[in-house]
Order: C-alpha cells, then structure tokens, then sequence
C-alpha cells in the first residue's frame, strides 16, 4: 500500500474517530438537557398541584387558573397526593421503588424509567406530612431525540464523504513534490549521471532530500568515470605486458639450444602467462557489463539464431560436447523471438552457461529448449553432471568463488558472475535448479523486444 493511500486512510480514521466523539457529545448534552427541561415542568406541576390541594384559598383559585390556562397537558400526566400516616410515615402503593425510597429520605427526587418521569416532593400542613407526586410520559422530548439522532447520522455519512476527498487532496497535494522527484530520479541512468534534481527553493524536507540525491549523484558520477577510464585504459595498459612476455617466451622457446629443464620451465611459464590473459580479459569483460549499456551497441537480436551460434561456439571449443537444441514449442509469431541488446555479450553469456554444462557434465547429453511465455523468452539448458551442492548455490555467482566439487576442472570463478551482469544488463533473470550428483538446469528469462 502506497504511503499516500495510508495518509489518506489515516487521515479518514482520524476524522471518523473525531465525528464520533462530537456526535456523542451532542447526543449526551441534548438528553441532560433534555430531562432536566422535563423535570423542572413536572416540579412546576408538584409546586402547584401542593399549593392548589394543600392551600386552597384565592391564590390556589388563581394558580388553577394559570395552569388550565397557560400550562399544556402533559402526555398521560396524573397526580398523586399520599398523606403520611400517624407516625409520620408514607405507604407505597403505584411508585416505582427506588423513587419513593429517596424522595421520603430526601424530601424531593426526581426519577425516569424507560420514557416515564416522576418528580414528587414532601409538604407539610398543620403538622402533617404531604406526598405530592405528578408523573408524566415524554414522547416529544424523544422524538425529538431521535430526529437529532437521525441527523446526526446522515451529517456523520456526509462528513465522512468529504473526509475521505479532504484527505485524498491533501495526501495528493503533499506528496506532489514526491512523485516529481520520482519521476526525475526514474530517468537517470549510468548513460545521463550528468543530470540533476531541481531543487525547490526553502529548506524543508523535500530540499533536503533532493539535495541529498544529488551529492550522490555527485558521488556515482565520479564512481563511473573512474570505472570508465579503468576499463578504457586496462586493455592496452596490462595486455601489452603480456603480449610482450607471450612473444619474448615463445622467441625463446624457437631456439635449439635450449636444455630440458629450462624448456618446461618456459613452457611453465608461457602456460601461466595464458591464463592470466584469460582472466584479465574476463575481469575487463565483467567490468564492462555493469556499464548499463553505455557504450555498447545495441540492436534487435534474434534469440534462435544466437542460440544456434553459441552453440557453434561451444563445439568449437569442445569438440567432444554432445548438445541437443529443442525448437518444439517456438512461437508461431517470429517477433516473439527477438530481444534488444548487445550481439557479442548475449552470446558471451549463453556461451558460458552451455560451455559450463558440456564442462561439468564431462560431455554428457546437454538438453537445451528455447520457449516463450508471458512476454519472455526463456532459454533452459539442462545438464547430468556433478550438480552445485545445496549449501554454495547462494554463492556462484559470487567473482571467484568455485564450488568444493570442481577441483578436477578447469576454471577462474568469473563465468557465471559475467553472465548474470550481462543477463541483467539486458533486464533479464537467471533461475538455477541443481542437485549434487544429479544435474543443474539454468534458464534464462530475456524480455521480448517490444514492436
């Protein structure tokens, strides 16, 4: 999940969680005030219910008045008058418990059970003791709970529609800068490292990391130039030595004169100044292949006919390889069949990995099948050799590294790293499947040019 999709859900969660903690608030402050509205009306009923029953005179007549008057009538309102016996003390007969318990402790209490309220107070009258009680239903209080609750909720779906566009936009707007700088980084390759990241003015977070690309494209720039003149340089500077080592040794091996022991010794000699050469141009090989293509030559390459040629290549070197190419399952539309890159290093690399298996299997059938699917263009080269053991396949493609059972042959340990650079200099993979004493298969997976 994108960061800017975790914003904007956190962003939604946070408004959600706020909306809720509103509504609540607005819920539980419109019951408070709700009752206690509805309480105080009822003890404005138990104040002259007492003074019209308990006082009558002209001021009850008048109070009477006033309430007929001026009071509306409560839904399934009814009053209640107990009188306190001889002692002093009042009997229950229709009011809830807990209700009369604390209005007869207390003097006056207020109660509600479900939408049912009470309101009851004590009176006294010529040394006796007064209940008055006055109870009544609250429907228009409750419906207009419910109606607030309602609205509530549709203003909670509808503030949770603009939360989650609010927070689209803003994850958007802030991560603009983000994405720009994405899609600039996306274009430097080893070919363009001269170019570099605009840098917005300020100096917030997004300066500093653009700032921070570009000293380390400052750094790789560097990095490359210098492996540039390297490999530009190594060839002439290090095989000339060489060549001339190679020509003075077999100038001097073209005498008579020569004893035995000296013979070999040359001989000796000139073998070793072989496969130092060999090596050098490996390691300039394996150099030039993590150049990103920058100075190579590429083009359209047809993978059948450069399968053909390397294994051409292999017999040369090893006339004793017994190779059998399957072309079974190719593609009926021959433009699946071609891949862009580099002619000579494509088939350097195939040529090594089917060199390998015709070495390793000591010349044993070696199965080769070139396929395609979903858009890529596998080459599976199968072998019954000696196998990697299971602990070393993790490093064979390591420079140098030479697995435990392969003292018996011939090698420097750079073949397979030069063909997975290569491999993925052409954007491609490389799958190895292998078991000790019973044979390695290698494919590899190119992509198919595009039209």
């Amino acid at each position: 999940m994108k960061i800017q999709t975790k914003i904007s859900l956190l962003f939604l969660t946070l408004s959600t969680g706020i909306l809720i903690l509103l509504n609540a608030f607005i819920l539980y402050f419109e019951y408070q005030f709700n009752y206690a509205d509805f309480f105080k009306r009822l003890e404005t009923r138990v104040n002259l219910t007492a003074q019209i029953r308990l006082f009558p005179g002209e001021k009850s007549t008048a109070y009477s008045e006033v309430r007929n008057r001026y009071l509306e009538k409560l839904d399934s309102e009814k009053e209640q008058l107990i009188k306190a016996d001889s002692s002093g003390s009042f009997k229950n007969t229709t009011l809830p418990n807990e209700f009369f318990f604390e209005v007869t402790k207390l003097g006056t209490a207020q109660y509600r059970t479900n939408n049912q309220f009470f309101a009851g107070k004590i009176f006294s009258k010529a040394n006796q003791k007064y209940l008055v009680v006055v109870s009544a239903l609250n429907p228009y209080g409750l419906s207009e709970i419910q109606e607030l609750q309602r609205i509530l909720f549709i203003g909670f779906l509808g503030s949770l529609i603009i939360a989650f566009f609010v927070g689209k936009m803003f994850s958007s707007y802030t991560f603009n800068p983000v994405r720009k700088l994405t899609d600039q980084v996306k274009i430097i390759t080893s070919n363009n490292l001269h170019l570099r990241l605009d840098e917005p003015a300020g100096k917030d977070e997004i300066a500093e990391l653009t700032h921070t690309f570009n000293n380390m494209l400052n750094r790789l720039e560097t990095a490359f130039a210098t492996q540039n003149n390297f490999v530009s340089n190594a060839s002439h500077e290090l095989r000339t030595p060489l060549t001339i080592i190679n020509s003075e040794l077999e100038f001097a091996l073209s005498k008579d004169d020569l004893t035995v022991t000296t013979k070999e010794t040359l001989n000796l000699i000139h073998s070793e100044t072989d496969k130092l050469t060999q090596i050098l141009n490996s390691l300039l090989l394996l150099a030039q292949s993590g150049f990103d293509g920058k100075k190579q030559n590429w083009q359209k390459i047809r993978i059948d006919e450069l399968l053909w040629l390397s294994v051409e290549a292999v017999r040369k070197i090893n006339i004793d390889s017994k190779i059998q190419v399957d072309f079974n399952d190719l593609p009926e539309n021959e433009n699946m069949l071609h891949v862009n890159g580099n002619n000579n290093l494509l088939r350097l690399a195939i040529t090594n990995i089917i060199n390998n298996a015709c070495k390793y299997s000591q010349n044993k059938l070696v199965s080769i099948k070139l396929y395609v699917e979903h858009k890529k263009i596998i080459i599976s080269v199968t072998d019954d050799g000696i196998g990697i053991p299971l602990n070393e396949q993790q490093y064979i493609f390591d420079p140098f590294f030479r697995a435990s059972n392969t003292h018996e042959f011939q090698g420097h340990g750079v073949g397979l790293p030069l063909t997975l650079n290569i491999i993925r200099l052409h954007k491609g993979t490389i799958a190895i499947r292998s078991e000790e004493n019973a044979g390695t298969e290698i494919q590899v997976l190119l992509p198919v040019a595009e039209a």
